[in-house]
């Protein structure tokens, strides 16, 4: 199981979007990781969630960081 925020990033993500981003730079990658530890922590809705699912809820921030991207 990855430990740095990319790594659990990536994780997080469906495998389709998981190649994606896992092709762009580095520091992109980072950037986004750090947007979704940030969602992570920042919404108590996603808190309630981790309590019953942590992957479901890191699965759901990752969906909103990218949803954001794609905005």
């Amino acid at each position: 199981m990855p430990t740095d925020a990319v790594g659990r990033f990536l994780a997080a993500l469906d495998p389709d979007h998981r190649e994606a981003i896992g092709s762009r730079p580095r520091e992109e990658q980072q950037r986004l990781a750090a947007a979704w530890e940030r969602e992570l922590e920042a919404d108590d809705e996603l808190d309630t969630l981790d309590e019953l699912s942590p992957p479901a809820a890191e699965a759901e921030a990752a969906r909103r960081v990218l949803g954001r991207e794609a905005g």
